[in-house]
């Protein structure tokens, strides 16, 4: 890695779910050529479908040009063969399920074929950069590019570091963010970092107010976004998160961190019934 800030031109996703399609949504509207991996070419090819449609409701509500629209699509191409994808790249972003080894899995194969300055960065929302930066084979390009749901709309971004993870690196993720049109934040790797830690405290406690009958769901997220300006309420953005990632992200917090991360009962319950949230079609909400 030089010692001068890397530009990032080709990024590659590796995932096209929900997350993985919106980061690679941003990061071609911004002006990047973007290559969206996914094991079958059909999930890569429904996550640029789901990019399109995306920008069809930006350009119907006036806030994205047609010639944008187009243009982003243009710099957006599919992959299913990661050693080929991963050739040439500045930048590759893993946003595949909270598998630590998963993750190592894939960044490791993608070191073995990008250029020697490409950034290994993942989406993880809560497990240890550090443990993922000594695995990745790249332990000085390793870092944690922590994007936020809807990827296209929110306006933040955290970056965080691991142990190994270079200056270099982190003042080439923060220049990415500035192009993204993002804020980003700086975050040690520690367990939750900052935003899962804060935001899923308060959404255990909406969960635990609302399995004892203090308030019904609605009223519990009126509470915050009435009364401390939050956009949406917590049991509402649980449902938009996904009641099992959550979930899943308790249970590493409380073994990492402590208690107050205890999964409430009704969350288990839900995720066991497969009411997982708006994906599908029911949690706290019927959508």
């Amino acid at each position: 890695m030089s010692s001068s800030v890397s530009k990032i031109e080709t990024v590659l996703v590796l995932g096209a779910g929900t997350m993985g399609h919106g980061i690679a949504h941003v990061s071609a509207q911004a002006g990047m050529k973007v290559r969206l991996f996914d094991v079958s070419e059909d999930a890569a090819h429904k996550g640029l479908e789901k990019i399109r449609a995306n920008l069809e409701v930006g350009v119907s509500k006036g806030k994205v040009t047609p010639q944008v629209r187009d243009a982003t699509m243009a710099h957006l191409s599919p992959a299913t063969d990661l050693t080929r994808a991963s050739q040439g790249i500045d930048l590759v972003i893993e946003a595949v399920p909270e598998n630590l080894d998963l993750k190592a899995d894939l960044l490791s194969q993608v070191a073995h074929s990008a250029p020697p300055h490409a950034i290994l960065a993942s989406n993880t929302s809560s497990l240890s950069l550090t443990a993922l930066a000594a695995k990745s084979g790249r332990p000085t390009q390793t870092i944690g590019l922590h994007f936020f749901n809807p990827v296209h709309i929110m306006k933040l971004l955290e970056i965080v570091t691991a142990e190994q993870t270079s200056p270099e690196v982190v003042a080439s993720c923060r220049a990415y963010s500035d192009t993204l049109g993002k804020t980003s934040i700086l975050v040690k790797d520690s367990p939750g970092f900052a935003t899962s830690r804060l935001g899923l405290v308060i959404g255990l406690e909406a969960m635990r107010m609302f399995e004892t009958g203090v308030a019904s769901a609605e009223d519990i997220d009126r509470a915050m976004e009435l009364g401390y300006g939050h956009p949406m309420g917590p049991l509402k953005l649980t449902d938009l998160v996904g009641l099992d990632v959550r979930l899943a992200i308790a249970e590493h917090l409380q073994k990492e961190v402590g208690d107050q991360f205890r999964p409430p009962s009704v969350l288990r319950r839900l995720v066991r019934a497969g009411k997982l949230g708006k994906k599908t079609g029911e949690g706290f909400y019927k959508w």
